[in-house]
């Protein structure tokens, strides 16, 4: 059986050993007194659905991959590629979403990706998940071999922001070598022809999103995702279709909370209930 955890140039490597409003996206699946020395956390994602261990500090599972994964409209016996996967946030919840699809994460960060192969195994995905270590630049996934693609790429343009001082989080939240050109660039070389690619970035970088995107892909949606009613929208989830030539299309979009800070029950219903978003 193949390893859930291999890097492009060194081979196999070994799984990680298991080491008022209510607004949180995770919960916590840890009991009092559990130790902490290995510096992970154990929580849970989809009201439990998902068993995720993730860093204590650094980088960690926010709202964003969760609506990634549910606006990737994948059906059973799909192949997707998850673009910097983490550890497994987004490519988790999708496989448990969709039965028997097929999900291949891109990881840099061989920390990360070790724990996205330990959190594989701990919800029972090794058949249906992966993870490969290996950047965007240099992608180590096969040409046209994956009918999706789902990105999450650094928000922060090179040099256009402080870097955090936790090297996770500063690799995770600013853009390197690899420039949202690089990730745009790989997504459309590992999908089939008329393949879909799901992103999520920042609003305020949706020019440059489009400008990219236009050059392999067409038949665009966007959909933005609004704090909560009267406030501009922070994210935005744009879908293309490699090689299309149909318009673009503005989706009503999704308000995350309500006045008290509550997520709205549209909301709820994904990122609790595990619902799929209709692009």
């Amino acid at each position: 059986m193949q390893e859930m955890l291999r890097t492009t140039d060194q081979g196999p490597l070994s799984r990680v050993k298991a080491c008022p409003p209510d607004t949180s996206l995770t919960e916590s699946s840890e009991k009092a007194g559990d130790s902490s020395s290995d510096g992970v956390s154990n929580d849970a994602l989809l009201n439990g659905l998902v068993r995720l261990r993730q860093p204590r500090r650094g980088y960690r599972v926010a709202v964003d991959a969760v609506l990634l994964a549910a606006a990737t409209a994948a059906t059973p016996g799909e192949r997707v590629a998850d673009l910097g996967t983490g550890v497994g946030g987004a490519a988790l919840c999708l496989a448990t979403r969709v039965p028997k699809v097929c999900v291949v994460g891109l990881e840099l960060q061989l920390e990360l990706a070790a724990l996205g192969a330990a959190n594989i195994t701990d919800n029972a995905l090794d058949g249906r998940v992966s993870v490969v270590v290996g950047d965007v630049a240099r992608s180590p996934l096969k040409p046209g071999s994956f009918d999706r693609v789902m990105a999450n790429p650094p928000y922060m343009r090179a040099g256009a922001h402080t870097r955090a001082i936790d090297p996770s989080r500063a690799v995770a939240n600013g853009e390197g070598e690899a420039g949202l050109a690089a990730w745009l660039r790989c997504a459309a070389l590992a999908l089939r022809p008329r393949g879909v690619l799901t992103l999520i970035h920042r609003a305020d970088r949706l020019d440059e999103v489009l400008a990219l995107m236009h050059k392999d892909f067409g038949a665009l949606v966007l959909f933005p995702v609004w704090p909560r009613t009267g406030v501009a929208a922070r994210r935005i989830l744009v879908t293309g279709r490699r090689g299309a030539a149909s318009p673009a299309r503005l989706a009503p979009g999704l308000v995350l909370h309500e006045g008290d800070g509550r997520f709205t029950a549209e909301a709820d219903a994904v990122l609790r209930g595990g619902r799929g978003l209709d692009l």
